[in-house]
């Protein structure tokens, strides 16, 4: 089975076939994953990193990073549907890192004249790579813009906007905002993404128990999987497939400092704190938006019980699980909270002990420490048992685990260098830096729209939001018509 077909099989149980049908499923993820697209035959390849380290590659499509697997399906859905009905769809979509690059490169291989994107992020705060890949890509269904603010700034105005288009859709008015035009969000708080994302943990696992001559239902199946850990949109589809059957082990999670999914499944504590700035900057989330989700499945779809906890949530900034739901969570997942000095001693433990000189981005080094940190990556077998019989496990049912690197190190080579020095960098890019991305840092970038801030006139970030909102709509309806 190829990986596209694997799509088509998991989008099958979730998509009526009154609304797409079998032959336009199957062309959507056939143009979502063309071979030609990926750096990898296998999609997504599994390395052995030393005699205990397996690392699962999602970085081999179109820009680097594992949102390009979610990114792309959902983007031709929404291409099928914009042309099923013929009305202009408008991607609102603001980014501190991979999600704005892996959304417009889809958007501009979709090529319809009635799906374009607006994408926005934070002057100065993404990598060099990062905005080139922006502002490099000259699209007639792509505009970019920049903001003066902190990463979340510019969520305010887009939420605002799609929650008009949603109004005055469902008032079928025929005028969504401007024109006609419907605007819609692609981060990972669309279904979409999880839902596409949850094939990728199948094929993690089904690649790993392959490599590891294990039969899928055996008592010795069970696979165990480190991630990344920000807004939960990969964990969550991680979720999704073990609630399907797969045999996954338990979740392990790996945050940064701004470790709010760390303290709610340590001690049950989901309260919002404020970004600090870190060397792992796709992980600085405040409120990681899926937790809903996991909360879904974890009580067994109650939804009473899931809207009164997020509207305590959203009322106080404060939810605190009690010591049922606590030790619920606790039985599938685990999580800890690593500083820039801990993913810098991981990434570079692992760059310099390993065959090959194997070199991670500072997110999977995230995972790779809390790997450590947690006793499921060790040494040595014996160590490992250890490690899972005091987590209840018992000798025999010792698992393998697997650490999911969600990009490339190419495209962080400010946090890369500081781990490992100039020299090591150099070395590396000189060896292993991908071809594809230097035609990317050799190309002319294209002076994005700017969203100023005068703090003279505007003193309060909602003021300046509104103002932010009404440059937004500007932009849309001069460059992508009514």
């Amino acid at each position: 089975m190829t990986f596209p077909e694997l799509a088509y099989d998991v989008l099958r149980k979730f998509i009526s076939p009154t609304e797409i049908d079998d032959a336009n499923l199957k062309s959507i993820c056939d143009k979502s994953f063309p071979a030609d697209a990926f750096d990898e035959e296998c999609y997504i390849p599994i390395k052995d990193v030393g005699s205990s380290l397996h690392i699962a590659e999602l970085f081999h499509g179109p820009t680097f990073c594992f949102k390009d697997f979610g990114m792309r399906p959902v983007i031709n859905l929404l291409s099928h549907f914009a042309t099923l009905r013929n009305r202009p769809i408008t991607l609102l979509v603001s980014t501190t890192g991979d999600t704005g690059p892996a959304a417009v490169h889809a958007v501009n291989d979709a090529s319809n004249p009635l799906l374009t994107i607006l994408v926005h992020y934070p002057h100065g705060q993404i990598s060099d790579f990062q905005r080139k890949q922006l502002t490099t890509l000259q699209s007639k269904y792509v505009k970019v813009a920049s903001f003066e603010g902190g990463g979340d700034d510019m969520d305010w105005p887009i939420k605002e906007t799609l929650l008009s288009s949603k109004k005055n859709d469902d008032k079928e008015s025929g005028s969504s905002v401007e024109g006609g035009r419907l605007f819609c969000g692609i981060n990972s708080y669309n279904i979409g993404r999880p839902l596409v994302q949850m094939t990728l943990f199948i094929w993690i696992y089904l690649r790993m128990a392959e490599k590891l001559g294990l039969s899928p239902g055996d008592e010795n199946s069970l696979i165990d999987m480190v991630l990344p850990t920000g807004a939960m949109g990969n964990l969550t589809g991680a979720y999704m497939a073990k609630q399907m059957g797969i045999p996954i082990g338990r979740l392990y999670c790996g945050v940064n400092i701004n470790d709010i999914t760390h303290r709610v499944i340590d001690r049950g504590e989901f309260h919002q704190q404020k970004i600090e700035k870190t060397l792992s900057e796709a992980l600085n989330v405040e409120v990681p938006y899926n937790f809903e989700r996991i909360l879904f499945y974890l009580s067994g779809g109650n939804e009473s019980l899931v809207k009164e906890w997020m509207g305590k949530m959203d009322e106080t900034r404060q939810l605190t699980l009690d010591e049922q739901w606590l030790s619920r969570l606790k039985q599938d997942f685990r999580s800890a909270s690593i500083t820039d000095d801990e993913m810098c001693d991981a990434l570079r433990d692992t760059y310099e002990s390993s065959p090959g000189h194997y070199l991670c981005d500072p997110h999977t080094a995230v995972a790779v420490a809390a790997a450590k940190k947690l006793g499921c990556l060790c040494v040595n077998d014996n160590s490992r048992r250890e490690t899972q019989q005091a987590d209840g496990l018992t000798a025999h049912h010792l698992r393998k685990v697997v650490i999911i690197a969600t990009a490339s190190p190419c495209k962080f080579e400010e946090a890369v260098t500081i781990a490992l020095g100039k020299e090591s960098w150099a070395k590396w890019k000189s060896s292993f830096f991908p071809s594809r991305a230097q035609r990317t840092m050799d190309l002319e970038e294209v002076e994005p729209f700017h969203y100023h801030w005068d703090h003279s006139r505007y003193t309060t970030l909602k003021e300046i939001q509104s103002v932010w909102m009404d440059e937004m709509m500007h932009i849309v309806k001069n460059n992508f018509g009514e």
